[in-house]
């Protein structure tokens, strides 16, 4: 068995090659808008999550399904640049891999997305094998690829890591993943499928604890977060920025979470480290473009206070 002893955090989930563009009006049906600006980045909310941590410094492993074509190899090209191991990705030859159009406000960076998961089939259960990393601490999942992140959960849990959850938007299986997980980052639109709309945040999140999650964040965009930790509600305000483009944002909140996780920090300081890291990602195009370095997030999160 091939051994990564280096290895901190390992991502198992979906990676996606975004085309992106500002457009000044959203067009109507059989009208025509001008894209400014076109951009083509890899984004995906695991991968994304993983090199925001190589760039805060941390070493990190991808784990998902992607095929041969060209968006497949621009993803692995992303993950290449980033510094992410992808040694253990499963690439299945023959298909087409995940991909994504992306229109942009430019009045708030606010984004409307056109996505396909490609006819590449998802990483299977029998795939996973979490022993090549001996030295992890954490598994991070997106839940996208339910089985495997399943798997890939009761494997970590046998092997002591802490496990974190993006829970973007509730599908079937998603609160049997819940069960196996320590932190859940949540979605307000997540948490508004889990409790209806108008629901005050402090219901989702007791639902999210009572679903089996050890703690239980949900991110409000522009608005913040919110969190409970031993049973203490906990609010985050988002950081002002003239933002660019929000894609992402959410993502590299997750990774940014998990820095603080390996620091040992407690909840209020890992929201606070990843508002700031999720802020200053918006500041460019596309998910990955912004991402800070470390130094970086210490002198804006200086600056703003």
């Amino acid at each position: 068995m091939k051994l990564l002893q280096d290895i901190d955090v390992v991502g198992l989930g979906q990676a996606s090659l975004d085309f992106l563009g500002i457009t000044s009006s959203f067009p109507r049906e059989n009208e025509k808008s001008e894209l400014q600006n076109v951009e083509i980045q890899c984004g995906g909310p695991a991968s994304t999550a993983m090199v925001t941590l190589a760039r805060l410094g941390i070493r990190t492993s991808f784990l998902g399904s992607i095929s041969d074509d060209f968006f497949g190899r621009e993803i692995v090209k992303g993950l290449q640049k980033e510094g992410v191991d992808f040694s253990l990705l499963t690439i299945r030859p023959g298909h087409t891999s995940q991909f994504a159009f992306i229109a942009i406000s430019p009045q708030n960076g606010n984004r409307t997305i056109f996505w396909h998961r490609g006819s590449v089939t998802p990483m299977k259960r029998e795939e996973v094998a979490l022993g090549h990393f001996p030295n992890a601490r954490i598994l991070h999942v997106d839940g996208l690829m339910i089985e495997a992140a399943i798997e890939a959960a009761r494997q970590a849990r046998k092997m002591g890591w802490e496990i974190v959850m993006d829970a973007g938007t509730l599908r079937q299986g998603s609160p049997d993943l819940i069960r196996f997980v320590d932190i859940v980052v949540a979605s307000e639109g997540f948490a508004r499928a889990l409790v209806g709309p108008g629901a005050p945040m402090e219901k989702a999140l007791e639902a999210l604890m009572q679903m089996g999650a050890g703690k239980a964040v949900i991110t409000l965009g522009s608005q913040g977060s919110v969190g409970c930790e031993n049973g203490k509600i906990i609010f985050q305000r988002s950081y002002p920025v003239m933002a660019v483009d929000t894609t992402g944002a959410g993502d590299v909140y997750h990774g940014a979470y998990i820095y603080g996780v390996l620091q040992h920090w407690d909840m209020a300081a890992c929201m606070r480290f990843a508002s700031a890291v999720a802020a200053m990602k918006c500041r460019r195009i596309g998910a990955r473009d912004g991402i800070p370095r470390l130094e970086k997030v210490w002198s804006f999160i200086k600056d703003q206070e």
